[in-house]
């Protein structure tokens, strides 16, 4: 890991959480979560899907930036 990396990776750890988000699952839901996180020795589940959601969304945030023109007038 580069150290700009690792300095960001130290940086996230050191943020304190107050907010609360709250998520409810089915049984068939939780199941699959907890298989996954078994299958790839997932220990910490809060941080594993607070990594996968802001990765989503900062995933789709980076597709939707704004632009001078649509994407059909673009494609043309």
């Amino acid at each position: 890991m580069k150290k700009t990396q690792q300095q960001l990776v130290k940086k996230q750890r050191d943020v304190a959480r107050h907010a609360r988000l709250v998520c409810l699952v089915s049984d068939d839901e939780m199941r699959i979560i907890d298989s996954y996180l078994r299958k790839y020795k997932i220990e910490n589940k809060s941080r594993w899907m607070r990594e996968t959601l802001l990765a989503f969304i900062h995933q789709n945030l980076d597709q939707d930036y704004p632009t001078l023109f649509n994407e059909h007038d673009m494609r043309r």
